[in-house]
C-alpha cells in the first residue's frame, strides 16, 4: 500500500478539520456528512482522533504529534519502522504521513487497563507479541546499538536549566533530583546493568496500556505507537511495560507487578523468543534482568517528563510525573538490584 505523503501541519485546536483535509486524500470517497469524530484519550504526548462513518467497519486514526515531541522522537525511523513492522503482522496499517502526524489503521478493540492486563486470557497474548517483536530481524542494515543510554544523554542536555514558569521551577527544585545528581545515576545504572549482558533486540520501548489494543472477537492483541521503537535490551522493553501496570491517572505501584505474575508472564515470552523448552534458570535470570531494568525506565521517563513539563500543550503535570517515576526508582533501587543472577 503506498504511504501518503501530505502537505498539511494541524493545529492542535483545530484537529476535527484538519482530520478531514487528510480524509480528503486518503478516504476521497467518504462524504463531509457522514464522518464522525472522536478524540481518544489514551496518552500524555499526543492528540489522537478517531475517524469513521457509520455504515461501514472502515476507520482512520489520525495523530497529531505533541509540542516539541521532535526533539525527542525520530520521525523518519518512526515511519519506517511502522512500515517494516506492518509487513510481518505486527504494527497497522500506515496510510499517511504529514507535517505534525500520523493516519493510520484503527484496530477494533480496547486498549489494557490496569485490571484487563493481568487477566489470564489478555497477559499471554502480550508476552508472546512481544516475544514475536523481539524476534524481528531487519532486511537492511542499520544501528543496532541500544538507544537507552544514547537517548538519555540527549534527553538530560534537553531539560533545561531553569524552567520558563516560575511555579514548575520551585515545583522541580522542591521535587526532582538536580541533573547532575540525575546523571551521576544513569552512570551508576549504566555501570550496573551492562553487566547482566541483556541481549539486544528490537524493541517498542513504550508498551503502556494505552498502546496494546486487545481485540475480543480473535483473541488477540496489537501494539500501536511505535515512536520509540528501537534496537534496545529486552529487559528493557519488559521492565518498562510492568512499570506501566500502576496505570497513570491514578497511579499506584501496589500494582507493579509480583513474582509470581512475573514467572508467569515471562515463560510465556520465552516459548516464543526462545522456540524450543524453557527452563526455570531462563525465567529466572530473566526475572532479574528486567526487575533491574525497570529502574532504568523510571529515570527515562522521569526525565522524558522533565522536557515534556517545559515544552508540552497537553493539560498534564509532567512535573509531578517527573517526581513521582524518581520516587520509586529509589524506592525500589535497592531491593531490585540486591537481586542475584543464577549461577
Amino acid at each position: 500500500m503506498e504511504i501518503a505523503r501530505i502537505d498539511i501541519t494541524i493545529s492542535e485546536d483545530d484537529i476535527f478539520n484538519g482530520a478531514r483535509q487528510i480524509l480528503n486524500v486518503i478516504r476521497p470517497t467518504w462524504r463531509p456528512e457522514q464522518i464522525k469524530y472522536k478524540m481518544l484519550t489514551d496518552g500524555i504526548t499526543n492528540k489522537l482522533v478517531k475517524c469513521s462513518l457509520s455504515d461501514t467497519s472502515d476507520a482512520v486514526l489520525v495523530r497529531v504529534y505533541g509540542n516539541k515531541t521532535d526533539l525527542l522522537i525520530d520521525r523518519t525511523a518512526e515511519t519506517r519502522n511502522i512500515v517494516m513492522l506492518n509487513k510481518v503482522g505486527l504494527a497497522p496499517n500506515l496510510y499517511a504521513t504529514f507535517n505534525n502526524g500520523l493516519a493510520y489503521e484503527f484496530v477494533p478493540g480496547c486498549t489494557l487497563c490496569d485490571e484487563s492486563v493481568i487477566k489470564p486470557e489478555i497477559y499471554p497474548l502480550v508476552a508472546r507479541k512481544m516475544g514475536r517483536l523481539h524476534r524481528v530481524e531487519f532486511e537492511d542494515s542499520r544501528d543496532t546499538e541500544p538507544m537507552l543510554w544514547r537517548k538519555l544523554d540527549d534527553f538530560l542536555k534537553l531539560v533545561p536549566e531553569r524552567f520558563s514558569d516560575a511555579a514548575k521551577h520551585e515545583k522541580y527544585l522542591q521535587t526532582v533530583l538536580p541533573k547532575d545528581e540525575i546523571r551521576n545515576e544513569i552512570e551508576f545504572l549504566k555501570e550496573r546493568l551492562l553487566q547482566l549482558q541483556s541481549p539486544i533486540v528490537f524493541t517498542h520501548n513504550d508498551l503502556l496500556l494505552g498502546n496494546v489494543v486487545y481485540t475480543a472477537s480473535n483473541e488477540s492483541v496489537t501494539f500501536i505507537d511505535f515512536e520509540y521503537a528501537a534496537f534496545n535490551y529486552q529487559a528493557f522493553d519488559i521492565g518498562n511495560h510492568f512499570s506501566e501496570f500502576v496505570g497513570l491517572d491514578s497511579i499506584d505501584y501496589a500494582k507493579y507487578p509480583g513474582k509470581e505474575f512475573q514467572y508467569a508472564w515471562l515463560k510465556e515470552y520465552l516459548t516464543v523468543f526462545k522456540k524450543g523448552e524453557v527452563s526455570d534458570e531462563d525465567v529466572e535470570r530473566l526475572y532479574v534482568q528486567v526487575n533491574q531494568f525497570a529502574l532504568a525506565s523510571h529515570v527515562f521517563w522521569g526525565v522524558w517528563a522533565l522536557i515534556q513539563a517545559e515544552h508540552s500543550y497537553i493539560d498534564f503535570d509532567f512535573m509531578g510525573y517527573a517526581a513521582i517515576r524518581f520516587n520509586e526508582y529509589f524506592s525500589r533501587k535497592e531491593q531490585f538490584l540486591s537481586l542475584e543472577m543464577p549461577r
